[in-house]
């Protein structure tokens, strides 16, 4: 076993690369994460506007339309004063200010004038408080011509129900993204440089100076001393993959064991992990320094990783980076990752995508082990 003695003692040599890929990965995972996390929380939910009611009119109407803004913001009585509403506007401790005319109901409801307001410009939650707005007078307009009172209106519009809103996607996450896909979203970036490095340096280290003909003159046989090789960086990819896994369940315990997806996504992983080996293998025997090494693992490591959705996610990417990036092996992964992530219960339909991504990232990694052994097998020439 002096060859995979050899692989061994290169790759301990290179732990401090390891380690750093490592701490870059869970920095970048728990950044992001709660960067994008948050985002994602506060994506579909209402927000409350402050807004000040202003004028001396009273009355029942003006108490229904009170109330109904206050089912969904702060609403506040202040009095006609040009110069102190600007200053609560430009300080932000109002967004919204409507101007309440004297006989409202007259006014607005049967004459049908608009309502003076004035808003901060540009801000869509203005937009929210016009929509409300049109709604309630809209209905108050109904009532109206329907022949009920200012009173009955007022009373029938106090007693009407806001609709409430159940998302019941069947199969799918209900708009919710598990906290544990964003960490296997990053996972290629790691596999792709940790591996490409250090086997990288490894080929490169056992064809420098004389050590390619003295193993060529030893008494190990070349198919031994490549199973070797292969075996040493079998063991090194299958502890990566463990590492990482095992960190992804103690960062997420119980909901990513709990979640019916966790099998596709341990055997999107590991079809992940052979690709980056064979990947690493290629770019090994293609580099003869750690110069060219460093460029060409720079470009497939950081390009892959923002052309296929590890770094931005594929439904921000532009239709044509999508046509580009599906023939790049990371592109398939990120779309099972993406599925499994929408997806709360597999579907028949569903599995066949899953399948399908799950073929092409084999077929990846097969493309890339023949191109390892046509290379190879021409320098040997």
């Amino acid at each position: 076993m002096t060859v995979f003695k050899g692989y061994m003692k290169i790759i301990k040599y290179n732990r401090w690369l390891i380690f750093m890929y490592l701490a870059i990965f869970f920095g970048v995972t728990i950044m992001f994460q709660a960067a994008t996390g948050n985002e994602e929380q506060n994506a579909y939910q209402a927000h409350s506007v402050s807004i000040a009611l202003v004028g001396e009119e009273d009355g029942s109407f003006l108490g229904a339309f009170e109330e109904y803004l206050g089912k969904f913001h702060e609403v506040k009585r202040m009095e006609e004063d040009t110069a102190f509403l600007q200053e609560e506007l430009f300080y932000r401790n109002i967004e919204y200010i409507v101007r309440i005319p004297d006989n409202f109901y007259e006014t607005c409801i049967k004459n049908r004038e608009k309502l003076s307001v004035t808003k901060i410009p540009g801000s869509y939650t203005a937009f929210y408080v016009d929509e409300q707005i049109n709604s309630f007078l809209n209905n108050a307009r109904v009532y109206d011509a329907a022949g009920f009172s200012e009173e009955e209106t007022a009373q029938a519009l106090g007693e009407m129900e806001t609709g409430q809103v159940e998302m019941r996607n069947a199969g799918k996450n209900a708009g919710e993204v598990p906290s544990y896909a964003f960490y296997y979203r990053y996972l290629p970036y790691l596999y792709m440089a940790v591996l490409c490095y250090v086997l990288g340096n490894v080929l490169s280290a056992f064809r420098r100076g004389d050590l390619p003909r003295r193993m060529k003159a030893c008494a190990v046989s070349a198919r031994r001393q490549s199973m070797e090789g292969f075996l040493a960086a079998a063991v090194m990819g299958a502890g990566l993959w463990i590492f990482s896994i095992s960190v992804s369940f103690l960062f997420y315990r119980g909901s990513l064991a709990e979640n019916g997806s966790l099998g596709y996504r341990l055997i999107n992983s590991l079809l992940l992990l052979a690709v980056s080996l064979a990947l690493a293998y290629f770019v090994g025997f293609i580099t003869k320094d750690s110069s060219a090494l460093n460029g060409i693992v720079n470009v497939l490591s950081l390009g892959m990783s923002f052309l296929c959705g590890v770094f931005v996610p594929l439904e921000y990417m532009s239709a044509g980076v999508k046509r580009t990036a599906q023939f790049l092996p990371v592109y398939w992964y990120e779309t099972v990752n993406d599925i499994l992530t929408e997806y709360g219960t597999i579907t028949e339909q569903v599995k066949i995508r899953i399948y399908q991504a799950f073929g092409i990232q084999l077929a990846f990694a097969v493309a890339l082990v023949c191109m390892t052994l046509a290379v190879a097998k021409k320098k040997k020439a």
